[in-house]
């Protein structure tokens, strides 16, 4: 079975390197078009395009439902001319927060800057933040273009505030969500991080530290950190600590209710008990938007961008749902599987269209690969796995260009060559074919033609299965594929049947050539042998007839040789071909490393049966012996007899003493059953001497000594028994 196994393993290497060898082409162009592709996407030049195709799988999404945890109070434009002013007073913002805070939300969120007091009212506004517990408010962060603005000091004092701080990416959308910030070595969280926080906690889910160090786990979610090159980013500004945004819609995808709607109590209670309410500005007027992959368009300008308010809503709803296991965050593939990735596609856009027997069959091809690349990308997209698909989608669409107009010139070469050969061959009286890679006729001369009796127009493009019976086609496809394999010439001799069924024994000499475009072809020569042949048959019987001249002579002579090295009594290899056999044996078990046991047996008491007995009785006992022998023993066993009843036995390639010792019982055993000759029951034994190559010696001399000298010890010792050297 391991040898099987071993053989199948080296035929499947064997073909593998032949693959590798065939298609170098095709493996050279992928791979460089596939490095190519990763040395543009790692300068970040496809990084807007792998932006775009990752926004347009959120765009095709099935609609999410309505997440009826978060309710917006938006402040529209017909607010704030009811107000007359902007920011809202401080005392229509503390009104608002009381109507809210008496239906009893789980969470209120203030995404409105209130680091100054707006008048008239703020006492008023200031006793309403302190008496809501659960209000949050917002800061923001300062940077190097941006002072930033502080959070309400009245909610800072009791650490009710987040920062609201978005990254927006270079094209201006976006695309990550933040969760914490540090800032003198100090945390800051977000403020979609403290309203999750608030709305879980009377769920007693709280915030912990994975078994990953720094990450944060939450319900059952652990929150992996985006990193500067993940997915179609390329060293991205992963400062504090980001993770990839999972947006709930488009503009609109959460319940919106106006600060009118709000007050004059026109919104049901039930939309805001124990939910999370966010305060924030809706006006086009305030500017307070972002665009995200949701916002049509691949230029801003046609793009329908949402509030910020709503996109807060969107970062929590995001947390929520990782936290209840509703949807899985965002993951990326290690950077060096990416590149596998592309390199995959890449080798398949070229291999396929190498392959591809037509233009229709490869332009067929292309369009389902690309459908088949973005729905895999799609469906990873809806499991949470942004794949890449730009890099892959170009080293397709490139390998397979490239290798289209490869396909080209080598067909346009091919056709020259064709010519080339076929003006070249038609001089030639000998048949002659040329067979592609598929073992198909490209090329025959008239004389080939003549010989199997078919015109050239039926011939050419097909193969030996279209004319041949299925013996003869298997054997020129056999023959045709090991020159393919293997490169060499060869020259065999084949049975070739015409169309008129006449067989001709011939001679094919096959070899390959290589035009400059680098086609192979197969150039078969063939020469009919068929009197030659006819010839060697009649000699051959000739030759028949001599050999059964000589059979007797040849009997004869085994005859004598047989007399010359077997013991004419019992039949058994006598002391000269013993000897033979036993130096050959040490010379195999030496080139080896084997053992080899030599036995010498020693009958006990049969001087004694032979005297009292008759000759004739002891005869027939030391032919009954060897006949024992040789059945208990090995056909690769050497029985011998060295005359009188001493008897010698080698065991070649035996692997251990153990073993020896159960071939030495066995013997005794034998031995020791009753013989019955001619109505005498006979009793006997007898004595083993045993040495070991190499144990007891190297060389044949003392191998025969020492086993002689253990047989008469084993005589010494109470005879019916053996003894190792």
């Amino acid at each position: 079975m391991i040898q099987q196994l071993g053989i199948s393993a080296k035929r499947l290497v064997r073909q593998v390197k032949h693959w590798l060898i065939q298609d170098r082409r095709v493996w050279i162009t992928s791979s460089i078009v596939a490095a190519g592709l990763i040395s543009l996407r790692l300068m970040g030049l496809l990084q807007f395009g792998e932006w775009e195709a990752f926004d347009q799988f959120f765009r095709l999404r099935p609609p999410q439902l309505v997440d009826e945890r978060i309710l917006i109070v938006g402040i529209q434009e017909g607010d704030i001319q009811r107000i007359g002013s902007w920011p809202i007073p401080d005392r229509d913002m503390a009104e608002l927060l009381k109507k809210i805070s008496s239906l009893q939300p789980r969470a209120i969120g203030l995404d409105i800057y209130r680091d100054l007091p707006v008048p008239p009212g703020h006492t008023e506004w200031l006793e309403v933040a302190q008496t809501t517990p659960n209000l949050i408010g917002i800061e923001q962060l300062g940077s190097k273009n941006s002072p930033g603005v502080a959070a309400p000091p009245v909610l800072k004092q009791d650490r009710r505030v987040g920062f609201n701080n978005v990254v927006v990416d270079p094209d201006g959308k976006v695309r990550r969500s933040l969760l914490y910030w540090h800032i003198n070595n100090k945390p800051r969280t977000s403020f979609a991080l403290q309203l999750a926080f608030k709305y879980l906690e009377a769920e007693n889910i709280k915030p912990q530290s994975a078994n990953r160090s720094g990450y944060l786990q939450l319900g059952k979610a652990i929150f992996d950190r985006f990193q500067p090159n993940d997915g179609g980013y390329v060293m991205a500004d992963a400062g504090g600590y980001q993770i990839l945004a999972n947006f709930q819609g488009p503009a609109g995808s959460f319940r919106t209710v106006s600060m009118t709607q709000m007050l004059s109590g026109e919104v049901p209670a039930q939309w805001v008990r124990d939910r999370i309410v966010l305060i924030g500005s809706t006006a086009e007027s305030l500017k307070d938007f972002f665009f995200t992959p949701y916002s049509t368009g691949l230029f801003i300008g046609g793009a329908k961008p949402i509030s910020g308010v709503e996109l807060q809503a969107s970062f929590i709803s995001q947390i929520l749902n990782a936290a209840y296991g509703k949807t899985v965050l965002f993951q990326v593939l290690p950077e060096w599987l990416e590149g596998f990735w592309i390199l995959v596609w890449t080798w398949l856009g070229a291999i396929f269209i190498w392959r591809s027997p037509s233009v229709q069959t490869s332009t067929i091809f292309i369009i389902l690969a690309i459908f088949t690349l973005f729905g895999i990308s799609y469906l990873a997209f809806l499991a949470g796995w942004w794949l890449p698909l730009l890099p892959p989608m170009l080293g397709f669409l490139g390998s397979a260009t490239i290798i289209t107009a490869l396909v080209a010139h080598l067909k346009e070469e091919l056709k020259r060559s064709k010519e080339f050969l076929q003006n070249l061959i038609d001089a030639i009286p000998d048949p002659i074919f040329v067979k592609n890679q598929e073992h198909r006729w490209i090329v025959l001369n008239q004389a080939y033609c003549k010989f199997i009796d078919h015109p050239l127009e039926e011939l050419l493009e097909k193969s030996d299965f279209d004319f041949f019976p299925n013996n003869e086609a298997n054997n020129f496809w056999h023959q045709d594929e090991l020159v393919f394999q293997s490169g060499n010439a060869t020259e065999n001799e084949e049975e070739f049947t015409n169309s008129q069924g006449i067989t001709h024994h011939i001679a094919t000499k096959r070899s390959l050539h290589k035009d400059p475009a680098g086609n192979i072809f197969l150039v078969g020569v063939i020469r009919d042998i068929t009197e030659r042949k006819q010839l060697e048959e009649h000699l051959k019987r000739t030759a028949d007839e001599l050999a059964r001249s000589n059979t007797e002579l040849k009997l004869s002579e085994d005859r004598l040789r047989y007399l010359a090295y077997h013991d004419t009594l019992t039949g058994l290899p006598n002391r000269k071909l013993f000897h033979e056999r036993l130096s050959q044996s040490i010379e195999w078990a030496r080139q080896n490393h084997h053992l080899l046991a030599l036995l010498f047996l020693d009958l006990d008491g049969f001087k004694l049966i032979n005297d009292t007995k008759g000759h004739n009785i002891g005869d027939l006992l030391l032919q009954t012996v060897a006949e024992r022998l040789k059945r208990c023993l090995r056909s690769s066993d050497t029985v011998s007899r060295l005359g009188g009843d001493e008897f010698t036995v080698i065991l070649p390639g035996i692997p251990s003493l153990t073993d020896i010792a159960r071939v030495a019982d066995k013997i005794l055993a034998t031995i020791n059953q009753p013989f019955v000759l001619q109505s005498h029951k006979i009793y006997i034994s007898t004595s083993i001497g045993i040495s070991v190559y190499p144990l007891n010696g190297e060389d044949m001399d003392t191998l025969i000594k020492n086993a002689d000298a253990a047989m008469y010890s084993a005589k010494e010792q109470g005879k019916n028994k053996y003894n190792f050297f």
